[in-house]
């Protein structure tokens, strides 16, 4: 993808997954060097950072938990110096099903935290870098749960990912005057550890039914598009959200 060589990402919940697929993605893509942020998982981000040394790049790890304002702070401080080129918004969770008697104050405060408020401020902090250079590409990760409400438990998700949505819209007409272009992309029913936590094989069949191409998405399907969103090829897209759901939703 022209456009990605020679470029400094980072990438946020990329130790498994979507980023985790990404991160690698970008290297082999031909980005220089490659941020990767994880909070828990260790042994799997120090494995896409082998992954993205064995396409070339070089690359670091920063552990930080985005659920709480003190991870976002040591996420911001090691990133707000650096000149990053492409800032891939990819940490996030449903963290757990819940009805709205059963939510708590706690839970929505860490769901909105983790996957709305750790976007805008990582983000904050790496645009100036973006401006010093003359440009960059953001892509956030949103979900089809912001078109469609989510399943059961998973309403406060649905609206953590419904404001990236509208997040990437307001922040794509700010920036792209200055050269920063902003999108999102919203997955389907990926088949990974994010639903081997939060849904049944019963209710992932029970999707894949509902998917005209009749198989659930892999991490690369998600991957290979924000490469694209990030790339020359994408030049003149600004402020979109593509769905990425083998036609089961159709905007």
């Amino acid at each position: 993808m022209q456009g990605i060589e020679g470029k400094t990402a980072l990438v946020t919940g990329a130790s498994r997954g979507i980023g985790a697929a990404t991160a690698v993605a970008l290297a082999k893509a031909g980005a220089k060097h490659v941020i990767i942020h994880f909070n828990s998982y260790r042994q799997g981000a120090e494995e896409v950072l082998d992954r993205v040394r064995s396409c070339g790049a070089t690359g670091e790890l920063i552990q930080a938990d985005l659920s709480e304002m003190p991870g976002i702070e040591h996420v911001v401080a090691a990133v707000r110096e650096r000149e990053i080129d492409i800032l891939v918004n990819n940490a996030g969770s449903l963290v757990q099903r819940a009805t709205l008697l059963e939510f708590t104050p706690e839970l929505y405060d860490r769901v909105m935290t983790l996957n709305v408020k750790s976007a805008w401020m990582i983000t904050q902090a790496v645009v100036p870098g973006m401006l010093r250079k003359g440009g960059g590409a953001i892509v956030n990760v949103s979900s089809i749960a912001a078109r469609t409400g989510g399943g059961t438990g998973a309403t406060v998700y649905a609206a953590a990912k419904a404001a990236i949505s509208g997040m990437t819209k307001g922040l794509a007409r700010e920036l792209a005057p200055q050269g920063i272009r902003v999108n999102a992309v919203s997955p389907g029913t990926v088949q990974n550890y994010f639903h081997e936590r939060f849904s049944t094989p019963e209710m992932l069949e029970k999707m894949r039914q509902n998917i005209p191409l009749g198989r659930l998405g892999t991490n690369e399907d998600i991957a290979d598009v924000i490469v694209f969103l990030c790339s020359d090829a994408a030049r003149y897209i600004v402020g979109q959200t593509i769905e990425v759901n083998g036609g089961w939703f159709m905007a």
